[in-house]
C-alpha cells in the first residue's frame, strides 16, 4: 500500500474522535479517500462499521487497488468496506443513493475550489439520515485568523500552487452549512493545529456521551 504520511499521523486521533461520535453499526461515506488508509484503519478498528470510500475518477483505480488486497480477517467484527465509488462533489448525479449515518472527509476542503464547498455541503445534506453527522477534518481559520503560523504558511503555499486552493474559513463554512440545513455541533481541536468541524442534519441524539 502506498502510504500518505499525513494519514499515518492523524489516523489514531481521528479514530478516537469517530469512536466517540459515531452511532453503533454506522454507515459512513468518506469523501476523497485518497490512499484508502483511513478506510482500512477505521475498518480494522471499529466493529460493525460500513465505510464507503470514494474518490474522483482520476484517483479511483488506485484507491480500489489499495483496498482490494485488504483481507477479510483484517477487518473488525461485522465491519465492511464496500468497493469504492466515484464521487466528484460538484457532479450532482454522482452522489450515491441511500442514506448514511455520517459523512467524513479529511484534508479535502483546502484542496477543492472554494466554489465547490456549497456543493459539498448540499450533497452531504442530501445523503445524510435525519440527525446524521458531517465530520470535516483539516486546517481552518476564523475570519482570516489562523490557529498557527504554520497554517498561514500552508495557506500561502497552496494559493501559490493554485489560487483556487487555500485554507478555508470555518466561520464562513458554518454559515454555508446552516444555509443547507446542517447545524454546527462542535469544533474539535486536533493535533498539528488541525480541527474537526462537526455538523448534524437536524436534531442530533446519541446513546453515546459527547466527547
Amino acid at each position: 500500500m502506498v502510504l500518505s504520511p499525513a494519514c499515518e499521523r492523524n489516523k489514531q486521533p481521528l479514530l478516537a474522535l469517530l469512536q466517540a461520535w459515531l452511532p453503533e453499526r454506522a454507515r459512513v461515506l468518506e469523501i476523497g479517500s485518497g490512499s484508502g488508509q483511513h478506510a482500512a484503519y477505521f475498518g480494522a478498528n471499529i466493529p460493525a462499521l460500513n465505510w464507503q470510500a470514494s474518490e474522483r475518477q482520476e484517483g479511483l483505480a488506485i484507491l480500489r487497488g489499495q483496498l482490494a488486497g485488504l483481507a477479510r480477517q483484517e477487518l473488525a467484527p461485522a465491519a465492511d468496506l464496500p468497493t469504492p465509488i466515484r464521487l466528484d462533489v460538484t457532479a450532482a448525479e454522482q452522489w450515491p443513493g441511500g442514506r448514511f449515518d455520517a459523512v467524513f472527509s479529511a484534508n479535502t476542503c483546502h484542496i477543492m475550489p472554494a466554489a465547490a464547498l456549497p456543493q459539498l455541503l448540499a450533497g452531504v445534506r442530501q445523503v445524510l439520515e435525519p440527525g446524521g453527522l458531517l465530520l470535516l477534518y483539516g486546517p481552518f481559520h476564523d475570519g482570516g485568523v489562523h490557529t498557527a503560523a504554520s497554517n498561514l504558511s500552508f495557506d500561502t503555499h497552496l494559493r501559490n500552487l493554485d489560487p483556487a486552493m487555500g485554507v478555508r474559513d470555518a466561520l464562513e463554512l458554518k454559515q454555508q452549512a446552516l444555509a443547507v440545513g446542517l447545524e454546527p455541533l462542535d469544533d474539535v481541536a486536533m493535533p498539528a493545529n488541525n480541527r474537526t468541524l462537526i455538523f448534524s442534519a437536524g436534531p442530533w441524539q446519541s446513546s453515546r456521551m459527547l466527547p
